[in-house]
């Protein structure tokens, strides 16, 4: 009787997992209510569940659709939770006969979207790799279950060990060298498997989870940990994101949703590159040809391109841009390689973003050296027939130029300091100058200072950089004199940060680690950055640029009777400063300090510049 009994429980058992509908998956894993949007789109995975019929009757919640898509293990359900509470809806899944119900969190926002304040030009952005910057757990550093990967140090292209609670534990660090936000390269799970024992995606552009944190990195709830005590330092969060492709790991290469959600599918058969050239986007007379190579190509082989064309992929990635927002509490985002992705569903995005964070910013990485494609791509520019609603654009002309100059000697003309001139005379391009992100080195290029130690160059490039109308970005490193080209690879533009590893022989977060040089361009550059904050000169003043003369070049800043003036020898020789042609700014004023010197210079008369000197005169 007993095993007839356990027979007929283990066949009830069976018969009840038969009839249960497989949901393996939801995204986003929950929702926030009290969005200007009331839409939510659901994407469902699991094992056959095309066609199933959804329903709730969590109050003030209705389904306005379910779409079933070309792949029967997805199902895409679309909410109205305009009137909903906080709380967990359930939500009923019916198909074939069978029937599954799935608890599904509502929650309420920590703070209205009014008061997700933004970075501005009153900040300065310290853009870092998570990777090489600091190691704080060294025990999530080579991870079971993840793709086959090695973490080494003595390898550039592979990954190093940095993650989250490095940065958290080097936040007074920050405070110490005076930025005010923080710019991360992709913390989201890059699960893809190293390349010939030398290349892996450590740098986090080949996403393949986007509701995940890389567990390399930390888990979801460190990252938020992590953005709260950020703000308890003053400091805002910048995350960086792509939304132009994903990694060749992602679930979604397994079992395409539909054969439209990647822009040439059949990518691993006929593979086609993008060009990388981004002007036939913008430009008038561009071929179709040329278009699509740049649109629809991959960016690598490993990164296979979006088609954010499709309105279902374009709501996905949408809505993990304000689910991030909402559940750790971000600053800022920094769009990867955006003119790559179709103009009008990105625009979308940002006008979603702008009506519900009107203070909060986005940054668009713009790469064109020409200001006239630059400033087509911000919000509002007359420039273009279709607006972007990209709040702030990244400046590659002050970059390329500046890059040229430090190499030269300013003329009367066109070299040196002449470039930097003649790239500002552009600004009235732009439909608002402050929100345009200036920057001498990134992780995409050479090192300011390549292979050398040219300090007083670097000084004049920062100097140029944390005085004129932008929003300016550091690298990590740049304080304390860190090089490096990518004549080899691009881990040599992206080296450790000496003292954030266990085992390093320095310790450059700390004055006794860092050489008498280093100490130096820390020092200087923290003066300067401690006195830009909350400098109303600098975030807000009007400009003045005068062309270089006598080899000095010359930009003013003014506001509510404050005066800046940032002075540059362009030449390897002395040079002198001549007072009355500068008479317009200067308006009677005797005496200037020099900002991060404290040296008081004399404004009734010439001042001789040593070669290559640099000054910020305040008065």
């Amino acid at each position: 009787m007993k095993k007839i009994l356990l027979s007929a429980m283990i066949m009830t058992a069976m018969a009840a997992g038969a009839a249960t509908v497989d949901v393996d998956r939801i995204d986003p894993p929950n929702w926030y209510t009290g969005l200007n949007d009331p839409s939510l789109q659901l994407m469902i995975y699991g094992k056959g569940i095309k066609g199933a019929e959804v329903t709730t009757n969590y109050p003030g919640v209705s389904i306005d659709s379910v779409v079933n898509v070309e792949s029967a293990n997805y199902l895409l359900v679309y909410l109205n939770v305009k009137d909903a509470q906080p709380g967990a809806m359930t939500l009923n899944f019916s198909h074939n006969g069978k029937r599954k119900a799935v608890k599904y969190e509502l929650k309420a926002r920590s703070m209205s979207g009014e008061q997700h304040q933004g970075f501005t030009a009153a900040d300065v952005l310290y853009m870092l790799m998570p990777d090489r910057f600091a190691d704080g757990n060294p025990r999530n550093g080579q991870l079971a279950g993840m793709q086959p990967y090695t973490c080494n140090r003595n390898e550039p292209s592979l990954r190093h060990g940095g993650d989250l609670k490095g940065i958290e534990q080097h936040l007074d660090y920050f405070d110490q060298l005076g930025v005010t936000a923080l710019w991360f390269t992709p913390v989201l799970e890059n699960n893809s498997p190293d390349e010939n024992g030398t290349f892996s995606t450590y740098h986090g552009y080949a996403t393949t989870d986007y509701y995940k944190v890389d567990p390399r990195f930390g888990t979801n709830d460190e990252y938020k940990q992590l953005v709260a005590q950020a703000h308890q330092h003053g400091l805002k969060v910048v995350m960086d994101m792509i939304f132009n492709h994903c990694g060749l790991y992602h679930p979604w290469l397994k079992d395409l949703p539909s054969k439209d959600w990647l822009n040439w599918p059949a990518g691993y058969q006929k593979y086609m590159q993008t060009s990388y050239k981004l002007t036939p986007v913008m430009d008038p007379y561009a071929s179709q040809v040329d278009k699509k190579e740049t649109l629809e190509g991959w960016f690598v082989p490993t990164m296979p391109d979006l088609n954010q064309n499709n309105p279902h992929v374009m709501t996905y990635l949408i809505q993990n841009s304000v689910w991030w927002i909402e559940t750790v509490g971000i600053d800022g985002i920094r769009m990867d390689t955006y003119p790559y992705a179709y103009k009008q569903p990105m625009a979308r995005w940002m006008k979603r973003l702008n009506d519900e964070y009107p203070n909060f910013n986005v940054v668009g990485e713009t790469w064109v050296t020409e200001p006239a494609y630059t400033a087509a791509w911000q919000k509002d520019s007359p420039l273009s027939n279709d607006n972007s609603y990209l709040p702030t654009v990244m400046d590659f002309s002050f970059y390329e130029k500046l890059d040229s100059a430090k190499n030269e000697e300013t003329d009367g003309w066109w070299k040196g300091y002449n470039r930097i001139y003649n790239s500002f005379v552009y600004d009235y391009l732009y439909k608002d100058p402050s929100h345009v992100m200036a920057f001498i080195e990134n992780h995409d290029t050479d090192r300011f200072l390549a292979d050398g130690k040219d300090v007083q160059a670097l000084k004049q490039a920062l100097a140029l950089l944390l005085t004129v109308k932008r929003i300016p970005q550091l690298y990590y490193g740049t304080e304390v004199l860190m090089n490096g080209t990518k004549q080899v690879t691009d881990g040599n533009v992206r080296k450790d940060f000496m003292g954030g590893f266990p085992g390093d022989k320095r310790n450059c977060f700390t004055r006794e680690g860092r050489t008498a040089q280093e100490n130096d361009m820390f020092d200087w550059l923290s003066a300067v950055l401690h006195w830009r904050q909350h400098n109303d000169v600098i975030a807000k003043g009007t400009m003045t640029q005068f062309c270089p003369y006598g080899g000095v070049y010359v930009v003013a800043r003014r506001y509510q009777g404050k005066k800046v003036m940032t002075v540059l020898n362009g030449t390897s020789k002395a040079a002198t400063l001549s007072v009355n042609r500068y008479a317009e700014v200067i308006e009677g004023a005797t005496t200037a300090r020099d900002v991060p010197t404290g040296k008081i210079v004399d404004l009734t008369r010439d001042y001789n510049l040593a070669p290559r000197e640099a000054l910020i005169l305040e008065f």
